[in-house]
């Protein structure tokens, strides 16, 4: 008896999930690829791993709840096909990806299906949108800049959302399970962080829940606030497909709070949308003039912008959380970003590398659209001042209170809120009284942010 595969990969969920919708009422082979260069490459994540692994076991029981089971490959895309010759499957079920490896390991398996006379075939659910490469402008070209992508974006159609099959095909029993690997087979203990956010999609429905019932309601007001923290972290599970951004997109009403969080996810679409049309990007920066220019290589300052080291508390603050939680606020993301490339002169392929190392929804296109944005060398370029800032004065506007440094940096819990955005400005009895000690028990700013915010404006200049 012939079979259908439904190939998950980034799309780890049985809700809304059109591939596995379509296949639903055959005999369904639910398959995970476990390739080990993906779990031991240069830009792994311990964090991603771990994520990962908890969203594989929970897909497994959804899967086992209706019937089915998740069967793991250990192996390269060959070693799908040779499944499917094995298994008599005639159909492989998939959902399209449009980052240059995906577009590339795609293409070799379709060469690879046509040859041994197998079906593939794509479905949406990556996306809000199922079709965004179709988004144009009147004269057909791709939008290099965010504010007419979203207009047209708002007006695309969208699908319906999808329920969770209730009913699916055993697996024979003919068909080895697989296993999953054991966290520490694939994540060393040295990059996993302690209070990282659990995977699956069981846990990403009750986040998802809490959030449009609750934080989504003053999204508008406290989405830059670091120390309210009243932003969706949704992130990692959209990443993972643990949940459908389709179905989050088609909670949303009209209200202002959350027309503001559907620009967000119009910004997600968009840094896809960018990556599938230039994907280069991943390599060079999309701007030409800046690329192949000289940045600053001091691995002192790189080490210290790393180490939450950098003497600026919002930046090392942020650092903290990055290691603490493998995950960091938006508004954070943006801060320690114009830190590096612009106060530290460094390259923000550094920024980006480190990010992937660290976390948990570590996007290859919105980590890169990100990093170039924040470093003005990408799409969507406004004036280079607009985007570099001063890390006092955004510590002043978006942690007003020092919640945010205070809860990272225990140095400071006893440092009144008027000195942590300079607390190098503390005088020596400060200090005593306060309890922290500026170049001992915090250090001192690794550069001048007005000297550098000059250097950086003269750098941009020069191109």
């Amino acid at each position: 008896m012939t079979k259908t595969i439904v190939w998950f990969r980034n799309d780890l969920r049985i809700h809304d999930h059109p591939a596995l919708h379509a296949a639903a009422g055959k005999d369904v082979l639910p398959v995970f690829l476990l390739d080990q260069t993906l779990l031991t490459s240069g830009r792994h994540s311990a964090n991603r791993n771990r994520f990962l692994i908890e969203s594989l076991k929970d897909l497994r029981e959804s899967l086992k709840s209706i019937g089915s089971n998740l069967i793991i490959l250990d192996g390269d895309v060959q070693t799908l096909i040779d499944f499917s010759k094995k298994h008599d499957v005639t159909k492989i079920h998939y959902s399209i990806d449009y980052t240059p490896y995906a577009r590339k390991r795609d293409a070799a398996v379709k060469q690879l299906c046509d040859d041994a006379s197998i079906d593939f075939v794509g479905y949406p659910g990556r996306l809000a949108v199922d079709s965004v490469k179709d988004i144009v402008t009147k004269s057909s070209q791709a939008y290099k800049v965010f504010t007419p992508f979203y207009r047209n974006w708002s007006e695309v159609s969208r699908r319906d959302v999808l329920p969770a099959p209730k009913q699916l095909s055993a697996v024979p029993q003919s068909v080895a399970i697989g296993s999953l690997p054991t966290l520490k087979d694939v994540a060393d203990d040295l990059h996993l962080s302690p209070d990282a956010a659990a995977g699956g999609e069981s846990t990403a429905r009750r986040r998802m829940k809490d959030f449009l019932d609750n934080d989504v309601t003053s999204y508008i007001n406290n989405q830059n606030d670091l120390g309210v923290d009243g932003t969706s972290r949704l992130s990692s599970y959209l990443h993972f497909g643990c949940l459908s951004v389709r179905e989050l997109e088609a909670q949303l009403t009209d209200a202002d709070n959350q027309a503001a969080f559907r620009r967000q996810l119009a910004w997600r679409d968009f840094y896809h949308y960018v990556l599938l049309h230039y994907p280069d990007n991943t390599k060079q920066e999309f701007q030409e003039r800046y690329r192949g220019r000289a940045w600053t290589e001091n691995e002192d300052l790189l080490k210290a912008w790393q180490d939450a080291k950098t003497g600026y508390p919002i930046v090392d603050a942020a650092m903290t959380q990055l290691h603490k939680e493998g995950w960091m606020h938006n508004r954070a993301r943006l801060i320690v970003g114009s830190f590096l490339t612009k106060d530290l002169g460094i390259d923000w392929r550094s920024g980006e590398d480190h990010f992937l190392r660290w976390l948990t929804d570590g996007d290859m296109a919105n980590n890169n659209g990100n990093w170039q944005w924040i470093a003005s060398v990408g799409v969507d370029p406004a004036p280079v001042f607009r985007r570099l800032y001063n890390p006092s004065s955004q510590q002043e506007k978006y942690d007003p209170d020092g919640n945010y440094v205070r809860r990272y940096l225990p140095v400071f819990k006893d440092v009144p809120t008027k000195y942590l955005g300079k607390p190098w400005e503390m005088t020596d009895d400060q200090q005593a009284e306060y309890g922290v000690q500026i170049g001992k028990d915090y250090p001192q700013p690794v550069v001048d942010h007005t000297q550098a915010r000059q250097r950086a404006l003269e750098w941009y200049r020069a191109n």
